[in-house]
């Protein structure tokens, strides 16, 4: 294992801003996994901790392929996760809303572009990625639909689900979609919360990087554990329910969770006087895929989306 300072920046008050990657093996560009891009991605960067801990074991024991490479980039975004901040603590910019980059312009611009330089050319390229929507998800791949993705290779990592969804016009400055641009087979992984450690799915998003390194042969370990048969998803089929009223919010259920038809799968309630404000019914039979878990809602917010099954 090698660890490098990929991308520096100076500082007048605090530590210099440096970006830490971590390479396995000297052969070609095989594999790339970006951790945290934002500073509230704790799960993420948890989970590249895990994977660093264990390509350092299997490099250590001489099981890495010595024809391929590997580089594990925890954090994109240490300032903003050191003061509690979701995005570029100085603007309120998002690092992964700024791809491919742009080395002369803005902060986050010239962070981007110092990451992407370093992320081309490699054939493979994983990203623990978090939702705009706060929640808990089901763990999961997600591909962009650029005519470039391909839901078989994604399948590999034996995910419960690999969901597709077109391209919104803002999306295109997403490290995903230019990975995928510039000839990169790119994935963004979902591992299940942002802010807090699952630990239950932190460990099986670790299982499916490491399932996934190990069918496209860059390490020689037998893995045991061959997962899911990945259902293809495409995200507009999902079924979405919002909040009714707002208040108080209590979930019944959990990411992952089969739920029946008409089963109450959440209750609002009146933050002053305790009163019931609205029941959650669930219209359908199906498994929840995400599931909203702050205390507080607001009215018409998202609050489910569930995977339907047929009755």
């Amino acid at each position: 294992m090698k660890k490098e300072i990929l991308y520096e920046m100076k500082s007048l008050y605090r530590d210099d801003f440096q970006i830490v990657g971590y390479r396995f093996g000297s052969g070609e560009k095989t594999v790339a996994i970006v951790g945290s891009m934002r500073g509230d991605e704790i799960q993420q960067l948890y989970v590249c901790s895990q994977l660093v801990a264990a390509l350092k074991t299997l490099e250590t024991k001489g099981e890495l392929d010595p024809d391929c490479s590997i580089l594990v980039i925890p954090s994109c975004n240490p300032f903003s996760m050191n003061v509690g901040k979701r995005f570029w603590a100085m603007d309120g910019t998002d690092i992964n809303r700024m791809f491919p980059g742009f080395d002369k312009g803005e902060t986050t611009q010239r962070i981007a572009a110092g990451i992407f330089k370093h992320l081309e050319g490699y054939k493979y390229g994983i990203q623990l990625a978090s939702s705009y929507i706060p929640g808990d998800y089901v763990p999961h791949v997600r591909m962009l639909r650029t005519g470039y993705e391909n839901t078989d290779v994604a399948k590999l990592f034996g995910f419960p689900y690999v969901s597709i969804c077109a391209p919104s016009p803002f999306d295109t400055v997403l490290l995903n979609y230019n990975w995928q641009v510039w000839g990169t087979s790119a994935f963004s992984v979902y591992a299940g919360p942002t802010s807090t450690i699952d630990r239950k799915s932190a460990m099986l998003t670790e299982k499916a990087v490491i399932r996934f390194l190990k069918r496209i042969e860059v390490f020689h370990k037998p893995v045991k554990d061959v997962g899911f048969d990945s259902v293809i998803l495409d995200e507009d089929n999902l079924v979405r329910i919002s909040a009714k009223r707002a208040g108080l919010y209590c979930s019944h259920t959990n990411a992952g969770d089969f739920v029946e038809k008409g089963a109450v799968i959440a209750s609002i309630t009146d933050p002053h006087d305790g009163s019931l404000l609205e029941q959650v019914i669930c219209p359908m039979s199906g498994y929840v895929f995400y599931n909203y878990v702050k205390p507080l809602v607001f009215q018409n917010s998202l609050i489910f989306m569930f995977v339907p099954v047929d009755d």
